[in-house]
């Protein structure tokens, strides 16, 4: 892969976006979510498995744009295997990231996520970003749905206009 950081992205989210990795149904999840960005048309589903405290499966599935169906794709790769509170701690992370409440340099836990730090200077697109991130905090949190746009959700990120 390239060094430069700007090319780098657009290698990570083509790659995610054509071989999206656990994309499609997961059998018998504990927890579910639909997520949607009405302002771009991004509509994802997100299931889990917990085992426990572990994240022992999760997929996503859905239509949306290439940004956020990477980010989820690179999502369900992070949280994978790790505790509730160790993905709810990414979550937070991803979301201050991709909103430039939180350089990279900061975080011991963003690592390959890092390839979304820039997209924080594209207002339009952060909220594609996040989507299934604040997805999958409504699936933990037992919420059914959730939207970019929704006030009373907890992940709710005013972003200029967006």
């Amino acid at each position: 892969m390239s060094a430069d950081p700007k090319a780098l992205y657009q290698e990570v989210i083509l790659d995610h976006n054509r071989k999206p990795r656990n994309y499609g149904l997961l059998d018998h999840p504990s927890h579910h979510a639909e997520g949607v960005n009405p302002l771009c048309g991004d509509h994802i589903n997100v299931a889990l498995d917990l085992a426990g405290d572990t994240v022992a499966g999760i997929a996503f599935q859905g239509e949306s744009c290439a940004i956020c169906k990477a980010s989820a794709s690179l999502m369900t790769v992070a949280v994978k295997g790790k505790s509730r509170s160790d993905a709810q701690t990414l979550i937070h992370e991803f979301v201050d990231m991709a909103t430039g409440r939180l350089d990279v340099k900061n975080s011991q836990h963003i690592g390959r996520l890092a390839v979304f730090s820039g997209i924080s200077a594209l207002p339009m697109r952060v909220k594609c970003a996040i989507l299934p991130w604040h997805t999958l905090q409504a699936a933990f949190n037992a919420v059914p749905s959730t939207s970019t746009e929704d006030d009373a959700d907890p992940m709710h990120t005013p972003i200029g206009d967006a």
